[in-house]
């Protein structure tokens, strides 16, 4: 079985969707993204630098067009599952067809801008924990006030809290914990510093209209299948504010009975983590376009099965 998944805020690099607006269509297709958004997506994903794509209202809603715009690429692909990593649940949605291309757009547009006042509210930001044992950091993050607000399965978890609490995290690491390392985001996302985010979100979730998934949706709040376009709607709200458990997630790709995953661009980072926690499942990032023929390869093997 072939999973489809989408990395979450972190994921972009400078530059990253230049070679993808090469493709035939692709420019025209981000064209009239940006003007349906208000926001210049080809130029913050070709010519804007770090600071610029790191800012959280930017940064969501070109993640997801590149995600479509890869998965596009690929052709007409129906895979077994989809799943999304924090922001990327948005773009699994519209892969299950909850949301169309334009719809899923401009959610992840007031979510992010949401999500950035929100941030703006407290310093806050998030750290991933480099080595250790949940059950040893995640009692130790919580005593410093920390939210492991992402739980990546593979023995990685990141914390969420006020630059203070990081602060903290990096002179009191928890046991057989190596390194902290600061993340290219701007607030602490999945915690209750993004309560606001929720209400705006919920807003905008009333204009829309969900159909049914097309196919599995696994959710990153719990590594449950969602049977419902309403639900799925639900927890997209629900999400900003509430750890995303992606060790979950991949539990339940294994118990699905998955045999591949492509991870959509900018991918890797899923990629990376599968190839540790389902060392049984055949992994391919999309990175460029010179990805695609390989990904293209890996879903013919498994439509013929």
């Amino acid at each position: 079985m072939l999973v489809l998944v989408a990395p979450g805020q972190g994921a972009q690099t400078p530059g990253f969707l230049t070679p993808w607006l090469d493709l035939p269509g692709a420019a025209d297709r981000v064209a009239a993204w940006s003007d349906a958004i208000g926001l210049d997506l080809a130029h913050y994903g070709t010519q804007a630098d770090a600071d610029a794509i790191r800012d959280t209202a930017v940064a969501q809603p070109l993640l997801v067009a590149a995600g479509l715009l890869s998965a596009t690429a690929l052709g007409d692909v129906v895979p077994g599952a989809v799943a999304g990593h924090s922001v990327g649940e948005i773009t699994a949605a519209a892969f299950a067809g909850v949301l169309d291309d334009t719809a899923a757009l401009r959610l992840v547009r007031r979510r992010g801008l949401a999500m950035a006042e929100a941030a703006a509210l407290t310093p806050t930001g998030m750290s991933a924990l480099l080595g250790g044992d949940p059950a040893t950091s995640v009692p130790h993050l919580e005593k410093l006030g920390l939210t492991p607000a992402n739980v990546n399965g593979a023995g990685q978890i990141v914390a969420a809290g006020t630059l203070e609490q990081l602060a903290a995290l990096e002179a009191d690491k928890p046991e057989g914990v190596r390194r902290v390392v600061a993340l290219k985001v701007a607030g602490a996302f999945h915690t209750h510093h993004m309560a606001p985010a929720v209400d705006a979100l919920a807003e905008a979730a009333e204009a829309l209209t969900p159909a049914q998934p097309r196919v599995t949706y696994v959710s990153n709040r719990d590594g449950q299948t969602v049977e419902t376009g309403g639900e799925v709607l639900q927890r997209l709200v629900g999400q900003v504010a509430n750890p995303v458990r992606w060790d979950l997630c991949m539990e339940t790709f294994e118990k699905l009975g998955a045999t591949a995953l492509i991870e959509v661009c900018p991918g890797g980072t899923l990629t990376g983590l599968a190839k540790r926690a389902l060392p049984g499942v055949t992994t391919l990032a999309l990175k460029t376009p010179d990805d695609l023929d390989a990904a293209r390869a890996l879903i013919a093997e498994h439509s013929a099965r």
